[in-house]
């Protein structure tokens, strides 16, 4: 008799088994969400610079650099930093702090084109100048706040994968940040 209790006892599941296993199954899904970027963007540009030779104010001669700027801007957020508590006696998945952003702008620059004259001759600081400031360009395009914006979407779509193990789990998911409102919980 004993033994048909622990049997059917295990196969009903009627222990607190499975508050644990859905307290390791959510926190093993949170851990595995390290340093996620969820937002690339690639952009170009050419951009053509004239350097001129002046004498007694009027152009004698002049130079034209023509550069290929690439920029990568990624949206990045350490998710090591996100607060989040399991409270599996009550079936809560409780949000306390969610990181910022990082957002990287790299641009590089190529050298397309260069007209280099025998009066005025393109000198490497020159070429330094002209690379640095199309650099400077490229991170001046790029509009931070829509990236921050889209990034922060984006993060919210992949949060709410987790957000649906909780819910499939039948946890509630409280959030105390006050910044997922977008996701309906």
């Amino acid at each position: 008799m004993l033994l048909l209790f622990f049997g059917l006892k295990s196969c009903l599941n009627l222990g607190g088994k499975t508050e644990k296993s859905d307290y390791y199954i959510l926190t093993n899904q949170i851990s595995k969400m390290n340093k996620m970027v969820v937002l690339e963007q690639d952009i170009s540009s050419m951009q053509k610079t004239k350097m001129s030779y002046e004498l007694f104010g009027s152009e004698m001669t002049s130079n034209n650099i023509i550069t290929y700027t690439k920029t990568n801007a990624q949206v990045s957020y350490d998710l090591n930093k996100m607060k989040m508590e399991v409270d599996s006696i009550n079936k809560k998945l409780i949000i306390t702090d969610l990181p910022d952003a990082n957002i990287r702008i790299t641009p590089s620059v190529e050298i397309q084109s260069m007209d280099d004259s025998f009066f005025n001759r393109i000198s490497e600081k020159d070429i330094k100048n002209v690379t640095q400031k199309a650099k400077e360009t490229a991170i001046k395009s790029i509009d931070q706040n829509k990236l921050r914006s889209e990034g922060r979407k984006q993060l919210m779509e992949n949060l709410n994968n987790i957000f649906v193990l909780a819910k499939a789990l039948n946890y509630t998911i409280e959030d105390q940040t006050g910044k997922l409102g977008i996701l309906g919980l």
